[in-house]
């Protein structure tokens, strides 16, 4: 590579600061960085005194680190590009399947839905693009749980409404199987099924869905619903990759 082509290693290292942050809710600390990014201490210190005074990062008064308004301002944008981006992959899933289709990221203990195609039956779901939910109720929030690394999973898990061992429980069988149901769990009379985003290079968790009412989301749907979703996860893992 040219010398000129290489990349700046301390950028680098800003974008995997904010991705961090990101990933954490908005906020962490220097430790909690640390862990995250492999980073020295003193790296990471110098490099946020820099994030700071561009406005990209705030200092809060307990000393940890937040993401700031200019941060949230290119959050803003980007969560626009990724509806537009994701819209004709979830409206394929919507042709196959005639049920909702959404597609959420993760956000602290919580899952945001970033984007929706709605289905096209007379009584569909609609979830409200910005919505948040459970990440321990809603099967995009299992899907997604099921894919973190072990260490941050435990932590997300043991901070949940429910038993931290029926919920281990219940992803082991999501990874076994590759998708999560939630049936009733976050609306009753609402089943969904979901596919986490394949992890790869991806900054967020992220994971696509299909939702209905419970008397049209049979097990024989779901089972043709699982493959239409791995492939929409698939393309989209593609399309926030590239």
């Amino acid at each position: 590579m040219p010398e000129d082509a290489a990349p700046v290693q301390s950028i680098l290292r800003a974008f995997q600061l904010l991705e961090a942050l990101a990933s954490a809710g908005g906020r962490a600390s220097v430790t909690g960085l640390r862990d995250a990014t492999g980073l020295p201490v003193a790296t990471i210190h110098r490099l946020l005194r820099t994030l700071v005074a561009a406005g990209y990062v705030r200092q809060e008064a307990n000393r940890t680190y937040a993401l700031g308004m200019k941060a949230a301002r290119l959050g803003e944008a980007s969560g626009h590009l990724i509806a537009r981006w994701a819209t004709p992959h979830l409206q394929r899933v919507v042709d196959k399947l005639d049920e909702s289709a959404n597609l959420a990221k993760l956000d602290g203990l919580q899952v945001v839905y970033v984007a929706q195609v709605p289905g096209r039956h007379s009584m569909r779901m609609f979830t409200e693009v910005g919505r948040h939910a459970g990440v321990h109720t809603t099967a995009v929030g299992k899907a997604m749980l099921a894919q973190l690394p072990e260490r941050r999973a435990r932590t997300l898990v043991a901070h949940g409404p429910r038993s931290p061992e029926s919920l281990r429980a219940e992803l082991d069988r999501v990874r076994r199987d590759g998708f999560a149901i939630d049936d009733e769990e976050e609306e009753p009379g609402v089943k969904c099924v979901a596919v986490a985003l394949p992890p790869v290079d991806l900054a967020v968790p992220m994971a696509v869905s299909i939702s209905g009412p419970v008397t049209r989301m049979t097990d024989d749907l779901v089972r043709s619903a699982v493959p239409v979703l791995a492939s929409a996860a698939s393309a989209l893992g593609i399309e926030f990759s590239t």
